[in-house]
């Protein structure tokens, strides 16, 4: 054990509720392009994408930033 409560279940209450619709810019941890598009849908674990190129699915651990743009 780790201390943690076993029960202990990701945050959905913060920052990326008031990003739904909007553009952004998300980094990830392991580098590699920066994914660019409109948050469409997000739950406890990921966040569904709209890019140019199509819908893109990203697991919330992966992401090292997310930033909004305004382009």
């Amino acid at each position: 054990m780790d201390g943690e409560p076993a029960n202990k279940k990701p945050l959905t209450n913060g920052f990326i509720p008031k990003l739904k619709g909007k553009k952004v810019i998300i980094r990830l941890v392991l580098g590699g392009q920066p994914i660019a598009g409109t948050v469409e849908r997000y739950n406890p674990y990921e966040i569904l994408i709209q890019t140019t190129k199509g819908q893109l699915l990203v697991f919330k651990q992966s992401i090292a930033t997310i930033e909004e743009t305004t382009k």
